[in-house]
């Protein structure tokens, strides 16, 4: 393994520095945070963040309106500051309605069809307000689409991308689509290479020493957009050398602290998600561990940024049972900041968290 988990964990915010208070901070500083797992996704703030709770992460969405779930990077959803909708989910809308219009034919759905199932849908939104994905799929039923769990899944998908509705309020463990007006306002367009520019800071800022390949692994994007991106802010950048690569950092950015750092990360965490590969912080025999196949990728536990072992919990009422999984045996200092790890996560959650 390489030099590059310490100061790449320091960008992740593991240090949890005291400028980093909202939710919307983490997403911002940190993110988009992937978000198709709830529990996982609130679970990144907690790492990156000192006092926050999940009910922060709620009030965050829900209330505030300071986050927004939307799907863009990798077609997977996610969690990013509102005030950045308007000039980021275009660059990974075209994408995703092109791949899932496909995916609706394949299902037998034609495009004509999609139209009218669609409008079905922002029809009842704008009619009857926030929906949920089974009330809208009674609205299709009635208007004649028997469709399958794959097709519905498929145009609630597409109806949020064409920026007249988005994911909003939860009802009953489901999320609702709402107006995107009436929800966040008027959304803030920009330019796509200036964009591509600001995706392009956000990464290096949030997960450098990394290059240009590391951006394109994780935003999902073509090489080409990620260099246009990189060579617009080239002047606010540097290079250093890493494992045989010419690597890009921030000319400003957050040191890594002396004192070690142990967090327990959630299931897709960021960093986990962020490069090429993980052989910087992850030993190959280890890999299967943490990525056994199937899209899963485990919770973990990180030391100055390399994995060290995964993590479960089990919860019973207002109890959660943490099973720890080390790939070593860990010194007694990273066990005792585990077990503060696991303590700080039954603050976060409101619950009772001890080691199993």
């Amino acid at each position: 393994m390489s030099d590059l988990a310490r100061p790449r964990g320091a960008s992740q915010l593991f240090h949890r520095p005291a400028d980093v208070r909202h939710p919307a901070d983490v997403a911002r500083l940190a993110g988009p945070v992937q978000a198709q797992e709830p529990r996982a996704a609130k679970l990144a703030f907690r790492a990156r963040s000192r006092g926050l709770e999940a009910t922060d992460v709620d009030r965050a969405r829900c209330e505030e309106r300071s986050l927004l779930r939307a799907w863009m990077m990798r077609k997977t959803v996610h969690l990013i500051p509102t005030e950045d909708a308007g000039w980021l989910l275009p660059l990974f809308a075209d994408s995703i309605v092109r791949w899932s219009r496909k995916r609706l034919r394949d299902f037998g759905l034609d495009r004509g069809a999609q139209d009218r199932a669609l409008a079905v849908l922002h029809r009842a939104v704008e009619a009857d307000g926030p929906l949920t994905r089974p009330e809208l799929g009674e609205r299709l039923t009635r208007a004649g689409f028997e469709a399958a769990q794959e097709i519905k899944v498929h145009l609630w998908l597409l109806a949020t991308l064409d920026g007249e509705l988005c994911l909003g309020p939860d009802r009953g463990g489901q999320t609702c689509l709402v107006p995107t007006r009436e929800w966040i306002g008027e959304l803030e367009r920009r330019p796509r290479d200036e964009s591509l520019a600001e995706l392009a800071r956000r990464y290096v800022r949030g997960y450098g020493p990394a290059g240009e390949r590391d951006l394109a692994r994780w935003s999902g994007l073509a090489l080409r957009d990620c260099r246009i991106g990189l060579e617009r802010i080239a002047s606010e950048l540097r290079e250093v050398r890493a494992d045989g690569e010419v690597l890009l950092v921030t000319r400003r950015r957050r040191r890594a602290p002396k004192r070690p750092v142990v967090r327990l990360l959630g299931a897709y965490d960021n960093y986990n998600l962020g490069y090429v590969s993980r052989h910087y912080a992850l030993a190959a025999e280890h890999e299967k561990r943490v990525v056994p196949g199937g899209g899963i990728v485990r919770p973990t536990i990180t030391v100055d940024g390399r994995f060290v072992g995964t993590w479960s919990s089990k919860r019973s009422g207002k109890r959660l049972a943490v099973t720890v999984e080390p790939f070593v045996p860990l010194g007694r200092a990273t066990e005792e900041a585990i077990s503060a790890e696991i303590a700080d996560l039954g603050r976060f959650e409101a619950l009772t968290a001890t080691l199993a």
